[in-house]
């Protein structure tokens, strides 16, 4: 069921966690905010009480279509329907250096190509795999969730209400205007502060494309399947953890073998073998700085030796 479900899925990130968008336009799953970080949205794995985050149109059905912007790992979800033609721009900022929500974000700016259209928003979160009790602050920057060891907001100029423990509303948008939702980590206490403007929105969203621009055109594959080799290596750039250099294996949990069973397993660890395939394949096609900071991570991993002189199978990206 996992793995059909993200066939449906596009893929953001910023090197520290990734988050998967169904091309209905909801996040499903997004550990936050590392890799290894218990989840905020799973509802890939529970549809009922795992937590999501979405942006839909009301009343008429609409065509879903998603595509990345070109040569990044921008990813838009674009809805056509009889009343107009609207797009989800999702993103997390590589370069935030004002830091006003934080190092870690998710963008989500929402537009309107044609025509004129109704949407709704509706974010749950689910802390700790949902374990973790919250609390919900709704304020005029937007919504606050507080929880035991995470801090979450949610800024936006669109009027929130508050339904159980997540919120909900809707806004109507005409051709040309635009609205942006910034999900960010906050201090213990801190409320979600003000969402930025609509030109800052635009700013952030140059800056991120031009980014993973620059990254691409190191690339020096010029084969024939040359666009299917770059976005498999914007992907699996994803997967690389800035800090310490390491790269897991998938962004993902598993479904166990059996329900209730133990063969449960994780794969947003660095797996030695997966990272190595993962670094050659990098490697050919002239990604070399990914694999000289991975050989740092293993030269620090050296350190750390069973006692029979081996290396684990597999590390925390924190090593």
């Amino acid at each position: 069921m996992a793995y059909q479900a993200i066939e449906n899925h596009g893929i953001i990130g910023d090197m520290h966690t990734v988050a998967l968008v169904c091309s209905n336009g909801t996040i499903d799953w997004l550990c936050f905010p590392h890799f290894d970080s218990p989840s905020v949205f799973a509802a890939i794995l529970d549809d009922k009480k795992g937590g999501y985050f979405s942006i839909s149109p009301v009343g008429e059905e609409a065509t879903e279509k998603q595509f990345y912007w070109p040569d990044t790992n921008v990813l838009v979800s674009r809805f056509l329907c009889s009343d107009g033609v609207g797009e989800i721009i999702d993103y997390m900022p590589i370069h935030n250096p004002r830091r006003e929500h934080g190092n870690h974000q998710v963008i989500r700016r929402v537009e309107i190509e044609r025509g004129r259209m109704k949407f709704r928003v509706e974010c749950f979160p689910a802390f700790n795999y949902a374990r973790d009790t919250h609390e919900v602050e709704i304020s005029e920057q937007g919504v606050a969730f507080h929880s035991r060891h995470l801090n979450l907001g949610l800024a936006t100029t669109i009027d929130l209400t508050q339904h159980d423990m997540g919120v909900v509303g809707e806004f109507v948008l005409d051709e040309g205007e635009s609205v942006t939702f910034i999900l960010h980590e906050l201090r213990e206490g801190q409320q979600c502060g003000a969402n930025i403007s609509e030109n800052e929105s635009e700013q952030h969203f140059e800056r991120t494309v031009d980014y993973w621009r620059r990254w691409l055109s190191r690339c020096t594959y010029r084969g024939r399947w040359q666009e299917m080799v770059r976005r498999s290596a914007l992907a699996l750039k994803l997967l690389t953890y800035q800090p310490t250099g390491a790269i897991v294996a998938a962004p993902t949990t598993s479904l166990p073998e059996a329900i209730g069973g133990v063969r449960n397993w994780d794969y947003r660890y660095t797996w030695i073998r997966d990272a190595a395939f993962t670094l050659y394949g990098l490697l050919r096609i002239g990604f070399t700085e990914e694999a000289a900071h991975f050989m740092h991570w293993i030269e620090d991993r050296m350190k750390e030796l069973e006692p029979d002189g081996s290396l684990q199978v597999m590390y925390s990206i924190h090593g």
